[in-house]
Order: structure tokens, then sequence, then C-alpha cells
């Protein structure tokens, strides 16, 4: 092979070469290059092949598989950002590359802060004029739901809520974790494993100084489901994104930036129309916890004990499965401070400790990483935690707690930091209050509630 040389500053245009979908091995290939350059080839590996689809799933599957290329490609899209895009094999009407172009800026909202980089405005979609697309046929889809769990609290909040509301539910995630495997096979439930190659250029490219960074994942691992949920006949598919997702960090002379936007209300309603009115009628594309806080998720969980022993939020130390619960969880990172936090007011102080190996709460170093999730003295973390004010209102109630009282970083938050903040922005209850705002069809709607006494 010849050697690779990429120089992002050369550059001019990012294309998307083409797609496609072997039924007989369940392979999906979704090709792109930078101008002339070499193909790059990711491959999505979804198990059970062969799958026997008629003429309208196939049309269905392909019209699914096009909506992964145009999002998947974000992971190559950022290594030099160019001004054009091309999409060379087919053509997209104004409202989907409208849409792609609220993903790509949004999504990657984060890495061009880190990167100093202004992308508003810059990313455009070539839209064809052509009529608009008709709208997507029902493809008589069954009543099933492929559910992502991602390894933490929260995914596993959904399945059990799923389990007690009936609904027939498969647990699915993409990629080889361990962990992640360890807390599905602990559900009981039918499993889905789907693997993701991407092109093994983009490591190179990154290696010869490729814009690099954070891309919207959510979003592309909701593209893969929505293909595999068409491919097995499932109407519906399930992500576990509370409401805090949909704000961001702010930060001063920037604005909000959100490290979590494809997790968020706007992605979850804009991508669930799109699936509707361009993919599949009858597919359904929801957040079960959109109504809730992380502190209602938190408390929902500590009702659970069954995962105390299986599951980890904390992303630093995530490739890791470990025989003791400490082994599954950094202590250091904001994830770990802020599920720490979340779970406090909910669940017995030795249950907690047992899970983590160690109190964080009692650990005066950790303070300025605490001090982030309240907001105090710095802008929420870059990563998917609670607001400010849920991190504020935990506080607060282990600060009335004899049992966390006089722990290091619960004492210093009585002596400096309670003081300055107004009484009324520090109540738990309000923030335990269901919001209307979500997309869980009704009849779950009402069972869900019920579920979480909201």
């Amino acid at each position: 092979m010849t050697e690779m040389v990429f120089r992002r500053e050369d550059v001019r245009a990012f294309r998307f070469v083409r797609c496609g979908f072997d039924a007989a091995s369940g392979e999906a290939q979704l090709v792109y290059a930078f101008d002339d350059g070499p193909e790059l080839v990711e491959t999505v590996r979804f198990p059970a092949a062969p799958f026997v689809l008629d003429e309208a799933r196939a049309a269905g599957v392909e019209r699914a598989l096009r909506l992964l290329h145009l999002i998947a490609g974000v992971s190559y899209y950022k290594a030099a950002v160019p001004r054009e895009i091309r999409i060379d094999s087919y053509a997209i009407d104004a409202d989907t590359a409208a849409f792609l172009t609220e993903v790509y800026e949004n999504g990657l909202g984060e890495f061009a802060y880190r990167n100093g980089l202004d992308l508003r405005g810059k990313i455009r979609f070539p839209a064809e004029r052509v009529a608009p697309a008709a709208d997507a046929p029902a493809l008589g889809l069954s009543s099933h739901a492929l559910v992502a769990i991602g390894g933490g609290k929260d995914s596993l909040v959904s399945i059990e809520a799923l389990r007690a509301a009936g609904i027939a539910q498969t647990v699915s995630w993409i990629g080889s974790s361990p962990l992640i495997r360890a807390c599905a096979e602990r559900t009981g439930l039918p499993l889905l494993n789907i693997s993701r190659q991407l092109a093994p250029e983009l490591f190179e490219m990154n290696k010869q100084g490729a814009w690099n960074g954070h891309i919207p994942v959510t979003a592309v691992n909701s593209a893969i489901l929505a293909v595999a949920a068409l491919l097995v006949g499932a109407d519906q598919v399930v992500f576990s994104n509370e409401r805090s997702a949909s704000y961001g960090s702010l930060i001063p002379g920037t604005g909000e930036v959100n490290h979590q936007w494809s997790k968020g209300w706007q992605f979850e309603r804009d991508f669930a129309r799109h699936l509707r009115e361009r993919v599949a009628a009858d597919l359904k594309y929801y957040s079960l916890l959109r109504p809730f806080s992380e502190l209602a998720v938190a408390r929902q969980f500590a009702r659970l004990d069954r995962y105390d022993g299986h599951f980890s939020s904390c992303n630093r130390n995530f490739h890791i499965l470990g025989e003791r619960p400490a082994q599954r969880w950094c202590g250091v990172c904001p994830k770990c401070h802020f599920v720490f936090l979340a779970l406090a007011p909910f669940m017995p102080k030795p249950r907690l400790l047992n899970i983590f190996g160690r109190n964080l709460l009692d650990e005066a170093e950790q303070a300025p990483g605490f001090d982030a999730l309240l907001e105090y003295q710095d802008h929420k973390p870059f990563e998917c935690v609670g607001e400010g004010k849920e991190s504020r209102a935990a506080m607060a109630a282990l600060a009335q707690s004899p049992s966390w009282r006089e722990d290091a970083l619960v004492a210093r938050f009585r002596r400096e930091i309670l003081p300055q903040l107004q009484a009324g922005e520090l109540e738990l209850a309000p923030l335990l209050v269901a919001s209307a705002e979500h997309g869980i069809p009704s009849p779950l709607w009402g069972a869900l509630r019920a579920h979480f006494g909201a």
C-alpha cells in the first residue's frame, strides 16, 4: 500500500461516496473520501444474517442506511472540516439537508470550541431541486423495542420500566465493551450486539494532524439502531436520555456549548420526525427518560439493586471490568462525581460506598471537580452530567443529612457555598416532577408515570 499523506489544509471537499448493505452477511459499508483521495470504508455488522426482506422493507432499509451514511460521516468530515460537501451516489432534499446541517453544527459544537473553530453557517449539505419526498410508508413492523444500553444507570432504569409495562424488548448495543455485555446479560432479556469498525485510515489521519475531538455519537448510534430495527421488524428504538441532556455548558464569551447535544430533545424530536416521514411511518424513536431530571432517574435507580455490582457510568475507566465495584469507577472524573452525588440523597450510604469502593464526598482534594458540577467558580463539565441546579439541590439535601453533613466536601459546601445561594434554588422536590416535553407514546406514558411515582 502507498503510504497515506494527509494535510487537512489542502482538503477542498468531503465526499459521501456510496453505501451498501448485504442481506446475506448482515454487513453494511459506508464509504467516504476527501477530494480524490483514498476511499474511507466504515463497516457495520448486524448479527442474525441472512435477512429475508420483502420489497417494501428492503426499500426502508435502504432509506435508513442512507441516513446512517450521512450521519456517521461526521466522524470523517471533522478531520478537515472543508467548506464543500458532495454526495456522489444519491440525492437528498432540502429538508434532509437542513436536518443534517443541524446535526453537524450542533453535534460538533464542543469539537469546534475546543479547536478554536467557527462552523456556524459553514456546513452546507447539497440539496437537489427535486419535489419534496413523499411521506414514507408504514412497513408493518411488530410491536417490539430495541433498547440501547450503555452500561450506566439510565438505560437500566429504562429497561426495567419497559419490563414493568409489559413491552417486549431486545437490549441492544454497539461495540465490544465487556462491561456493557455484562450489564446486558444481567437483564436476562434478548440481546443484540452490533459491531462498528471505523475506517483504519482515520487513525493515520489523526497522527498527521487531522482535526480531532468530540462527535455526536448518540446520533450515529441512533441511526445504526434504526437500520437494525427495520432488519428485525421492530417498531421502536428507545434511548435513555433525560431532560438535563438538553442543557449545555455556559462558556463566558462563547455561550452555550452542549457536549451531549445529540442526547437532547431537539435532536430526538427532529430525528424521530425524519424517521417517521422519510424512512418508515411506523418506526418510533424516543427517549423513555426525557420527561425526567437526572435526580429523578437516580431516585428510580436507587429502587433497584440487581445491578449494583455490574453498572458503571465512568467514561475514563469504562473499558475495565473488575471483580470489585471499585474497579469500575475511576472516582476522579465528572461522571463519577455526578453519579455519586446524584445517588447519595436516595441511597443508603453503605450501599453507595460499596458500589464505588470509596467516599468521594470525603476527599477534600476533589473539591474542584464537584465545584464544576455546582457551577461554582467554574462551568459545567463537558460531560453527560446533570444541570448545576440539580447538583446544588443534591448537595443541599446532603448538608441536612446526619449521614453526610460532616464529610469533607459537604461540610465545605455548608460553610463556603451554601450561604451564597438562594434558598428557593436548593429544593429537591420540584426537580423530581416530570415534564410534559417528550416523545413517549401515549399509552406507555401513563404506565411510566405510575412506575416512577411522578
